[in-house]
């Protein structure tokens, strides 16, 4: 079976979500991305006993830090699933570009010049920046 999902999404293997920390995924949005989705383990079912757990917490953390700081907690998302459902990883994946895509690009990207969004207006070391 070959799943589709679509093709600017970058995945990064880890071997327990619980070792995915609040710093990686806010470094995730300072390199650029415009959203990140956390896919771990069913809950009750992880291989490193309650790694998804933690993971869960630490993504929930970091949705307040992006809704305080004005990127919208909605750029980020945690979901549990097993590894033989393939097909549900490529539909959360389509589901969460549909919503990053409403979103539009992430503010930090349009501040550090590396996008020009229509109606964006960004300061930064090289001038300003408007669309």
């Amino acid at each position: 079976m070959r799943l589709q999902y679509p093709p600017d999404i970058r995945i990064i293997q880890v071997p327990c979500t619980g070792k995915v920390d609040i710093i990686h995924l806010l470094m995730a949005f300072e390199e650029g991305a415009d959203g990140v989705f956390v896919a771990g383990c069913l809950e009750g079912d992880c291989h490193f006993r309650e790694g998804n757990l933690h993971a869960k917490k630490r993504v929930k953390r970091v949705k307040e830090i992006l809704d305080k700081v004005g990127l919208g907690g909605d750029r980020v998302e945690m979901y549990n699933l097993s590894a033989g459902q393939g097909g549900r990883f490529a539909e959360i994946a389509k589901e969460m570009t549909a919503r990053i895509l409403a979103l539009g690009p992430s503010p930090i990207r349009i501040a550090k010049g590396l996008i020009v969004w229509p109606g964006a207006t960004a300061t930064g070391a090289a001038g300003e920046v408007t669309a």
